[in-house]
């Protein structure tokens, strides 16, 4: 049953099995294997992955070290999860974890499979813990695909699920279109004066906010990078509010910033910190680290059989060791600064390129039709990264007006490989200025 032609391609059997709601594509690609930073597909051909898999894979592909992890507990077996028993590479990880991740008091591990229901639980633990009904996110945030995390969200691709009466958005830095002042360091202030001194005076008062959760880099928003004064700033507001502090570090945690953590630098405490995806070094694994008095408010309140299984945490365990082990934080950092000079160098020679910006190996470069009035150019945007591809190099885009190519890397990233990348995007910047990329050829790629 459902068998379709027998010429038929795997891109053509996608289309015909695979739910459109599942996906977001870019291009045509069938990966068959990976290596460190690189990627095969089904022809043979090699891509540099600028991608992760979405920030996945910050270890490298087929990491060593996590493989043999995974093979030495498969060969044990693979009971359920920690619903139930328990887990001896779950207790492993959540001692590494609370060891890692700074909080305000005596912490805890609650492990999930995604960041969207580890932030699913934050949307449940926080009104119980506190008493208080109310959490605050930002425009812009992704925290998720469930209802709950969804409606925490603020992005443009969450606006079609309906929205949470106890959800309140308030505005997210973003130096290159600031909203209440031209300059950005008084537009963040502004941002904080707004927040303290209308939101929690009046929109979601102070009284009966539980939280107020953001991601320290705005990823899929557009790869906004806030200063180290914001989040101080923010803490503060929490502090004298007795809210609650959450960071969701899903897409940013784990060295990609060259910190450990998106909100290292700026040495904020929070109270929950919530990670995913490559935690798992591509096995479904999440988690949220932080205060025991919220996250041990009541049981049964958010769990899953298969959550903390002893495969997924003992590849969580390995990929820490790993991070650890080669270095890869710092990496990142150097890494970073130096892909980042070849992006602002490159930028000059790009009509298109209206902004470089972001830390570690998050980094976002916008494009716009006209640098004056900074028009988005998302369609232009989408053949630069078609047109990438089929020169060899992944990169996804996102950004609320799906205008920004977003480069998130494996942390092993050489510099090498970094220049490589940029060559390439250069190309594929002056292929798509000169109009040698068609509209038809990205019409089933443009926009999500």
């Amino acid at each position: 049953m459902g068998a379709g032609p027998a010429t038929e391609s795997p891109i053509e059997r996608d289309a015909r099995l695979i739910a459109e709601a599942a996906k977001i594509r870019f291009f045509p690609f069938v990966p068959t294997r990976g290596e460190g930073c690189w990627l095969w597909d089904d022809t043979g051909r090699r891509l540099l992955d600028f991608t992760a898999g979405w920030a996945v894979a910050n270890t490298g592909y087929a990491d060593p070290a996590v493989r043999a992890a995974v093979e030495a507990q498969l060969a044990k077996g693979t009971y359920a999860g920690l619903v139930s028993a328990v887990i001896e590479p779950a207790l492993e990880l959540a001692d590494r974890l609370t060891e890692l991740v700074p909080c305000t008091g005596p912490a805890k591990v609650w492990f999930g499979h995604s960041g969207s229901d580890a932030n699913e639980c934050v949307a449940r633990l926080v009104p119980r813990a506190t008493g208080r009904r109310r959490i605050v996110s930002f425009v812009g945030s992704y925290h998720g695909s469930t209802d709950g995390s969804a409606a925490l969200s603020g992005h443009t691709a969450q606006a079609k699920y309906a929205g949470s009466p106890t959800s309140t958005k308030v505005p997210y830095p973003d130096a290159y279109r600031p909203q209440f002042s031209q300059d950005p360091l008084e537009d963040e202030q502004a941002i904080l004066r707004h927040l303290e001194h209308y939101v929690l005076a009046s929109v979601s008062p102070a009284e009966e906010t539980g939280a107020i959760i953001l991601e320290a880099i705005q990823s899929d928003g557009g790869d906004l990078a806030p200063s180290a004064e914001f989040l101080r700033g923010l803490e503060a507001i929490c502090r004298r509010h007795g809210i609650l502090l959450v960071l969701d570090e899903v897409k940013v945690g784990l060295g990609r910033t060259g910190e450990w953590f998106g909100f290292g630098a700026a040495g904020i405490t929070p109270d929950l910190v919530v990670l995913g995806k490559s935690l798992g070094g591509g096995l479904p694994l999440s988690a949220i680290v932080g205060r025991s008095e919220v996250l041990d408010i009541g049981p049964s309140l958010a769990l899953f059989t298969t959550g903390g299984n002893p495969l997924s945490t003992a590849a969580g365990l390995a990929v820490l060791e790993s991070i650890e082990r080669r270095r890869l934080v710092e990496n990142a950092r150097q890494v970073g600064e130096h892909l980042a000079a070849g992006l602002r160098a490159m930028a000059t020679r790009h009509r298109l390129v209206g902004d470089v910006r972001g830390r570690g190996l998050i980094r976002g470069v916008e494009l716009v039709a006209d640098r004056e009035t900074r028009e988005p150019a998302a369609r232009e945007t989408a053949k630069v990264c078609f047109r990438a591809a089929e020169l060899g190099l992944a990169v996804f885009y996102v950004g609320l007006r799906s205008n920004v190519i977003e480069i998130t890397p494996p942390l092993s990233l050489t510099t090498a490989e970094a220049d490589l990348g940029v060559e390439i995007l250069d190309r594929a910047l002056a292929d798509v200025e000169a109009g040698r990329v068609s509209d038809e050829a990205i019409a089933p790629y443009a926009g999500w």
